[in-house]
């Protein structure tokens, strides 16, 4: 009765914090920068648009929800591609560690760059471009802590150094994050999450870049000074994330003989974010597994716009979908690899992203 209590708690506040400001901060829409922080790498997340906050696991949890990184057993470690908007030169590298320090709880390293092909030097006097090229890079380090502090509580907290360089330009700032989890049910199938993300510094813009030749009028007589136009100041793409999930397992009598494998294993999930400086959104998904081996899944986003080119403020048509195979080795199975696709399609340009994640477990 008393987990009952608690997930009733939980539901409605889950809906009331959904009900009151569902289309975003449109004021401030734009206003952020640092956006590839909202990126997330892993594929078995991004199959769901993100919305197992209520119960991602592993090292994908630093992307996602920091309180997931406590449900692991001894060492995980994870590498991700993603291809942004096919023909694009636009790719995303992410590689993580998580290590269990016994009963203190779990540390975990996540390092993701960026990177832009090569894109033409342009100025004043070559518009069509000078012949050179500059390579535009983005670098995310995060460094964060979880901690299971019972069969039903995961809590978690980060901190993310961000870097951003464009040809000779960069900018510099930091950002932190706290997460939590609770499970409960007959057979812990009840997962609620909450997470605050990207809550940090302002960061601007300064170097070379910024400085211009150029005549000082007000001299006698006149002369060429380099002048210096520093750039303004933008804030970090903070959200507010929850989400609810709830595992059917559809074979209770497989279950009975062996608690540790279902053979199937149905989840839904909702998921609803605050976002400070774009639309909020909201959405539902679905994912199944089988043996836990092969898992699929399949998600919708909504938000204010979506799917009208006129009027949408993101890219993607709010579909997404994905695929996962893993397998256990070892004569206690404790050992653990798993491969993860992930598509979501896009509006404009009408090329999709692609992910795929290789994951390393150890109990």
């Amino acid at each position: 009765m008393k987990n009952l209590s608690i997930s009733a708690i939980l539901l409605a506040g889950f809906l009331g914090a959904s009900a009151p400001s569902f289309a975003g901060n449109k004021d401030r829409t734009g206003q952020a920068g640092a956006t590839e922080l909202l990126i997330n790498p892993w594929a078995q997340s991004t199959g769901v648009f993100g919305m197992n906050t209520a119960y991602v696991t592993g090292v994908e949890a630093m992307k996602n929800n920091i309180a997931g990184l406590a449900s692991i057993g001894s060492l995980d470690v994870g590498l991700s591609h993603g291809v942004y908007l096919t023909g694009s030169d636009i790719s995303i590298n992410d590689a993580a560690v998580g290590v269990k320090l016994g009963s203190a709880g779990v540390v975990g390293l996540n390092i993701m760059s960026m990177g832009f092909g090569d894109i033409t030097i342009t100025d004043y006097n070559n518009p069509e471009g000078n012949g050179g090229t500059y390579h535009p890079q983005f670098l995310n380090v995060e460094l964060g802590f979880a901690k299971e502090f019972s069969n039903s509580i995961r809590a978690g907290f980060a901190a993310t150094f961000v870097s951003e360089q464009v040809s000779n330009i960069t900018a510099t700032g930091a950002c932190f994050e706290g997460g939590v989890q609770y499970v409960t049910g007959k057979d812990d199938n009840f997962h609620f999450g909450i997470t605050l993300r990207n809550l940090g510094t302002n960061m601007r813009f300064s170097g070379n870049g910024f400085a211009i030749n150029g005549e000082n009028p007000q001299s006698t007589p006149t002369f060429v000074a380099s002048n210096n136009y520093p750039s303004d100041k933008f804030p970090m793409p903070t959200y507010l994330n929850l989400g609810l999930s709830y595992d059917f397992y559809l074979d209770q009598e497989h279950r009975a003989t062996d608690t540790s494998v279902a053979k199937h294993k149905l989840t839904v999930m909702g998921d609803f974010q605050s976002n400070s400086f774009n639309n909020d959104n909201l959405g539902v998904g679905v994912e199944y597994y089988f043996m836990n081996t092969l898992g699929l899944r399949a998600a919708y986003r909504y938000e204010n716009g979506i799917g009208n080119a006129a009027t949408s403020t993101t890219l993607y048509t709010g579909l997404a979908a994905g695929v996962t195979l893993q397998r256990s080795f070892g004569s206690r199975g404790n050992t653990r690899l798993a491969v993860d696709y992930s598509y979501r399609p896009t509006m404009r340009p009408a090329n999709g992203v692609h992910m795929f994640s290789l994951r390393f477990m150890m109990k």
